[in-house]
C-alpha cells in the first residue's frame, strides 16, 4: 500500500513531561528521615560523653575553680598540684609505675631532669586525722600527704635501705582508699615564713622515720637511668631543701 511508505509521525515533535505521582516517592521513613536521625544520634553521643567525663573527674577539681601559679610567692594550699624541685641538683621529685628491685618492692621514687614531665606532679592532702579541707592554708609544722597524680599512690617512707646510698627507701605505696603513717610528712618551712608558698625553701620530714625527704647526685643505671635517687637521712642537710615549682595551684578558701 502507499501508505507504508510515508513517515509515522508527520509534523513537529511534541516531548511531553510527566510529573511523578506520590506513589513514587513511596520511601521508608528511615530514609527519608535519615539526616535527622543522625543528629539524634549525635546529640546523644556528645550527652553520653558529656556526662563521663563529669562522672570521671576528681570531685575536688569538679567543684573549684584552679589557676596556673606563674609567679613567685603564691600560697600552696591543700588540693593544690605542685612540681616539687630539689634546690641544689634542681630535678624534679617523680615517680612511675616502676618498682624498686630490692628493699620494699614497691613503686619507685626518683629525681627527674627535665621540667615537662608529667610524672612529676603531685597533690597536697591533708591527713584524715584533721580537718582541713581544700583551700586551706598549710603552715609550718603542718603533717601533709603528697599523692603522686599519675598512679594515686603516696609518696611513703620506711626502714627499708635505698637502693644507691643505703639510707631510707622513699616509695609510693596506697592508694585512693589505702593510706596510712607511713605517708605522713611534715611541712618545715625554713627563715621565718608561717604558711607555705612558692618562693620558700622547705624540708619534709618523714613522721614515723624522722628521716628528712632527700636527693643527690648519684644516678640510677637501670630501673630509672639517668635519674637520681630520693632517699630519707636523719640529718638536715643542704640536700634535704626542696621548693614548689611548677603546678596547678588552689586559690585560698579558709577565714584563718
Amino acid at each position: 500500500h502507499s501508505s507504508s511508505n510515508q513517515p509515522l509521525v508527520s509534523g513537529p515533535t511534541r516531548i511531553v513531561y510527566r510529573e511523578s505521582s506520590g506513589s513514587d516517592l513511596n520511601l521508608p521513613v528511615w530514609q527519608r528521615t535519615w539526616f535527622i536521625l543522625l543528629l539524634l544520634v549525635m546529640a546523644f553521643s556528645f550527652f553520653a560523653v558529656a556526662i563521663f567525663l563529669f562522672l570521671t573527674l576528681d570531685s575536688d577539681y569538679a567543684s573549684s575553680p584552679v589557676y596556673a601559679a606563674n609567679s613567685e610567692g603564691v600560697e600552696i594550699t591543700y588540693g593544690s598540684v605542685v612540681k616539687l624541685m630539689h634546690e641544689r641538683t634542681k630535678f624534679r621529685l617523680h615517680s612511675h609505675d616502676v618498682p624498686y628491685g630490692s628493699g620494699s618492692g614497691q613503686q619507685s621514687v626518683t629525681g627527674f631532669p627535665n621540667v615537662d614531665d608529667a610524672n612529676s606532679y603531685w597533690n597536697v592532702r591533708p591527713v584524715p586525722e584533721t580537718s582541713d579541707k581544700q583551700g586551706d592554708r598549710i603552715k609550718s609544722g603542718t603533717v601533709i600527704r603528697l599523692q603522686h597524680m599519675r598512679t594515686r599512690r603516696w609518696l611513703h617512707s620506711h626502714l627499708h635501705a635505698s637502693p644507691i646510698s643505703g639510707n631510707m627507701e622513699v616509695s609510693c605505696f596506697g592508694g585512693d582508699g589505702d593510706s596510712d603513717t607511713g605517708d605522713y610528712w611534715r611541712l618545715e618551712i625554713e627563715g621565718s615564713g608561717k604558711t607555705w608558698r612558692q618562693d620558700q625553701r622547705i624540708r619534709l620530714r618523714h613522721v614515723d622515720t624522722g628521716g628528712y625527704l632527700q636527693s643527690h647526685d648519684k644516678k640510677y643505671n637501670r630501673i630509672a637511668g639517668g635519674q637520681q635517687e630520693v632517699c630519707g637521712v636523719r640529718e638536715k642537710r643542704a640536700d634535704n631543701v626542696w621548693l614548689a615549682a611548677e603546678g596547678v595551684y588552689l586559690p585560698i578558701t579558709d577565714s584563718k
